[in-house]
């Protein structure tokens, strides 16, 4: 039987205009290798679904080219998959190994965004960080939280500084316990992770006494060392903003919420969700909490068979859907926000959802407000909405 192709990687049109085609590359980063495959051969990786043989493969092959001998053909498509740790077969699982034990073992977590989602030159981080969110910050009062976009910062410019310019100087020896949507990690888990985070500004503590607390309590529902922390963006990018604002030196929790399919049915899920809600009521103001949460994803990228241009057609009864959301987080009410999470299987497909119910269920008596909603189109026929938020007590 052929190995599977990894359902985990990223499809793609190649947008190199002299190599048409499928790219596929590994968001996970277990291999660094991108492939352009030929429109003539992207019907052949079907093959690669766990239950064809290779002899299927050889037969499709031969009615594609018309040729008899294809065995060159078949042998090259199948180790340029393998090679690239494209299938989930030997090399592959010996490659994931290899890159989780590396992060496990590492001293630090590095800023694998830094000159992609933003400048890795320190100067040009900071002057374009000014230019993002302005001078000084306009807050009236103290936040116990703010919910800020994990998209491309370039891409959600206004949110963000809608959320940031919520913080003052004051809030600088906080220790901001940053909730972030895990993309890749395992639903109904959380991931933790000891390890300084390093950005082009210098590394922010992590705090190991709240993660290890957070990890005692939460038993299998958190995985330390989650790997999914080495190339996910939605904690670094805060990081990234807070350091600007208040310096390089500091403290952080970070915490991924992977998707939850039972909410707080799931035993690890309320234990973890309890611990935070215990280190909530007794740290109280000496900690600051960090939602870093996108929201809707529609459109042809995200499987829907409309096009979606921001804030026009369906994207404004998205909008409306939306902010009914909104307001359920404003008014701090997880039952009900989930209630509308739920509705259609999440249509919206809010990627954020499972950090915004930990926050919500673990901190009940918070109230927010919305300072600031947007829609982006990721690409012309994909929109991404986002929120900028603070939240009370």
């Amino acid at each position: 039987m052929l190995a599977r192709l990894r359902p985990t990687l990223d499809f793609l049109p190649s947008p190199i205009p002299d190599k048409p085609g499928l790219m596929i590359r590994d968001p996970f980063q277990f291999s660094d290798a991108t492939l352009v495959i030929p429109p003539v051969l992207v019907e052949s990786l079907t093959y690669f679904d766990g239950t064809r043989s290779s002899l299927d493969l050889r037969e499709h092959l031969v009615r594609l080219t018309g040729e008899l001998d294809v065995g060159g053909l078949e042998q090259h498509l199948i180790e340029t998959l393998s090679g690239a740790g494209f299938l989930e077969d030997e090399n592959f699982f010996r490659k994931k190994d290899e890159v989780e034990r590396a992060f496990a073992s590492a001293p630090v977590r590095e800023p694998v965004h830094a000159g992609s989602g933003y400048p890795d030159d320190r100067q040009e981080l900071t002057s374009t960080l000014r230019q993002y969110l302005g001078e000084a910050a306009t807050a009236n009062g103290r936040v116990r939280a703010i919910a800020a976009p994990h998209v491309s910062p370039y891409g959600g410019v206004e949110s963000y500084r809608a959320a940031y310019s919520a913080l003052t100087p004051a809030d600088a020896d906080r220790t901001f316990v940053i909730l972030g949507t895990s993309h890749y990690g395992e639903p109904d888990r959380f991931g933790l992770t000891r390890k300084p985070f390093v950005t082009p500004f210098g590394t922010a503590e992590t705090s190991l006494t709240l993660v290890d607390e957070i990890e005692r309590a939460a038993g299998a529902g958190a995985l330390m060392e989650d790997y999914c922390h080495a190339v996910e963006h939605s904690i670094e990018f805060q990081v990234v903003f807070l350091q600007h604002l208040f310096g390089p030196n500091i403290r952080i929790v970070p915490v991924l919420c992977g998707a939850f399919s039972r909410a707080d049915r799931d035993d690890g899920v309320k234990r973890t969700i309890g611990a935070l809600g215990e280190i909530a009521a007794r740290e109280g103001d000496r900690l600051l909490w960090v939602l870093g949460v996108d929201m809707a994803h529609m459109g042809v990228r995200y499987g829907d068979e409309f096009e979606a241009i921001a804030d026009q057609g369906e994207m404004e009864i998205v909008a409306r859907r939306d902010r009914s959301r909104i307001e359920r987080m404003e008014q701090g009410d997880a039952a009900g926000f989930w209630e509308q999470v739920q509705e259609n299987r999440d249509d919206l497909k809010w990627c954020g959802a499972a950090p915004i119910y930990t926050f919500l269920r673990a901190m009940p008596e918070i109230r927010g407000s919305l300072l600031h909603y947007q829609q982006w189109n990721i690409d012309p026929q994909s929109v991404v909405s986002f929120a900028g938020m603070r939240f009370h007590a």
